[in-house]
C-alpha cells in the first residue's frame, strides 16, 4: 500500500459565513478589528461572542452603541443526529436581536437557520452555514458588505397599471382621450 492509501480520510469542517454591514462603516470603521476574508478556526467547545469588550469578545465591534457582549454563538450537534447547528443567544440587556423575523430579548436564544439575517441597531449580518463533519472545531469566514443586506423597499409606483399589465407610459397617448368601455360591450 502507498502512503496515499494509508492516509486518513480528510474531514470536512462546518463553516459559518458572516457578511457584515453598517451604514457608517466607511466613516467610523466599526469592523476594523474583524479579520475579513480569512477563515478562522474556533474550538467546538468555545462559545464565541460578538461585542465591544475585547477582553471577553472574540469578535470586536468598535462602536459605543454596541453592548459589551452583544450576542454569543454555540456550536452543537443535535441529539441522535450527525447534524451540526449553531445556537444564537442575545447577551444585550438594552438591544433586541432580530434573527430573520424572530425578536430575541436578553438571554433569549434560538437555533440559527441555515441562512438568515441577524440585525441589531443599524447592524446587518448575513449568516450562512456550510455543513461539515468535524467534531473538534468549526470555522468562521467573515466578509464586509458594500451595500445593505436588507434593501429598502421601493415605494409602489403611483402610476396605475392596467389589467393587461402594459404601462401607459410605454405607449404615448398621441392626443387621444381615454374612453370608458363596459366589459360586456364588444
Amino acid at each position: 500500500m502507498t502512503s496515499f492509501e494509508e492516509a486518513g480520510t480528510e474531514e470536512t469542517v462546518t463553516c459559518l459565513h458572516m457578511t457584515f454591514y453598517h451604514p457608517c462603516q466607511e466613516d467610523k470603521m466599526m469592523f476594523r478589528c474583524l479579520n475579513f476574508c480569512k477563515r478562522e478556526q474556533v474550538r467546538a467547545d468555545e462559545m464565541p461572542k460578538f461585542g465591544r469588550d475585547s477582553s471577553v469578545c472574540r469578535y470586536n465591534l468598535m462602536d459605543t452603541r454596541v453592548s459589551r457582549i452583544q450576542f454569543a454563538l454555540q456550536f452543537y450537534r443535535k441529539l441522535n443526529s450527525s447534524e451540526f447547528c449553531f445556537e444564537i443567544k442575545n447577551m444585550s440587556k438594552k438591544t433586541k436581536l432580530l434573527v430573520d423575523q424572530t425578536e430575541l430579548g436578553y438571554l433569549n436564544k434560538i437555533d440559527l437557520p441555515w441562512k438568515c439575517i441577524i440585525c441589531f441597531g443599524d447592524y446587518q449580518i448575513l449568516a450562512e452555514i456550510e455543513e461539515g463533519e468535524s467534531v473538534d472545531y468549526f470555522e468562521t469566514d467573515l466578509h464586509l458588505a458594500e451595500v445593505p443586506i436588507l434593501q429598502e423597499r421601493c415605494p409602489p409606483s403611483l402610476v396605475p397599471i392596467p389589467e393587461n399589465g402594459i404601462s401607459p407610459s410605454l405607449f404615448p397617448s398621441q392626443g387621444k382621450s381615454p374612453m370608458e368601455i363596459d366589459e360586456n360591450e364588444s
